[in-house]
C-alpha cells in the first residue's frame, strides 16, 4: 500500500505542477489552449485523487469485513 500511495502521490503532484506551469503560461501569453489544458490537467489531478481516495476506503472496508 506504501508503493501505491507513493505512486498516487507523485502522480498527482506532477499532474498539479502541470496545471500549475499551464495556468502561468496562460496568464502570460493568453493562450486560450493553455487554459484548456489546465483544466485537463486539473480533472487528471482529481480524479487520480478520487483513486486514492476511494482505494483507501474500500481497501479499509474490504480488511474489516475479512477480519471481522
Amino acid at each position: 500500500m506504501t508503493i501505491f500511495r507513493w505512486v498516487i502521490g507523485v502522480l498527482a503532484a506532477l499532474l498539479a505542477t502541470g496545471s500549475l506551469l499551464s495556468f502561468a503560461m496562460f496568464m502570460a501569453l493568453d493562450n486560450p489552449v493553455l487554459l484548456e489544458r489546465t483544466r485537463n490537467f486539473r480533472r487528471a489531478t482529481f480524479s487520480v485523487l478520487l483513486l486514492w481516495f476511494n482505494t483507501e476506503i474500500w481497501g479499509r472496508v474490504v480488511w474489516t469485513l475479512a477480519h471481522w
